[in-house]
């Protein structure tokens, strides 16, 4: 037991390593392509957000109704 906590430390380091390589693997490829999947992951998000604004307004307009 002279070794200590290197391995685990040896472990995190090369986990951050891994993740940093499989970050840059997304980045290659065709910029038209990666910046269309983007742009889609975008509007996806967005219609999540909008959608949620949504019920959260008829949610208030229910609880407004109900008071009266």
């Amino acid at each position: 037991m002279a070794r200590g906590n290197q391995r685990d430390l040896a472990r995190q380091k090369n986990l951050k390593k891994q993740q940093e390589a499989a970050k840059n693997q997304k980045k290659q490829g065709d910029p038209k392509k990666r910046m269309e999947s983007d742009a889609d992951i975008l509007r996806q998000k967005q219609a999540a957000a909008n959608a949620r604004k949504e019920a959260e307004a008829l949610e208030k307009l229910k609880a407004e109704k109900a008071r009266k």
